[in-house]
């Protein structure tokens, strides 16, 4: 199983990217995928996901409203797109693929089977 993450880049503070995933060896509409964050000095935290089951999505709640994730079965891609980003929202971005995760495990690192390899995005002026 490969996941590959691009789309990080630098940008200002107010500005847009849109994070991708493409996956190998496993479906993303048969599995729960999700992003991870890791700022310098700071321990891994959830952003969003796409439960397996229905495919809702979940946030983090400082990203509710200006981040949307979403997954494209046809090229076996998931994407987070962000808007009004912040300084805050630094850091390595990483996706995650989860086999059998159960919802009330979704924010979880350890729920999650697979990752890429992060992507970094700097918002910066």
């Amino acid at each position: 199983v490969q996941l590959q993450a691009s789309g990080g880049g630098l940008v200002r503070p107010g500005g847009s990217l849109r994070l991708s995933c493409a996956a190998s060896g496993r479906t993303v509409s048969s599995n729960t995928m999700a992003w991870f964050r890791q700022a310098p000095g700071k321990e891994r935290e959830f952003v969003a996901a796409i439960f397996r089951s229905g495919g809702r999505t979940y946030y983090e709640d400082s990203v509710k409203g200006r981040f949307t994730m979403s997954r494209d079965s046809a090229k076996n891609t998931v994407y987070l797109q962000m808007n009004n980003l912040k300084p805050e929202d630094t850091a390595v971005y990483y996706c995650a693929l989860g086999e059998r995760l159960i919802l009330s495990s979704i924010r979880m690192l350890r729920a999650y089977d697979y990752w890429g390899q992060g992507t970094l995005v700097t918002v910066s002026s």
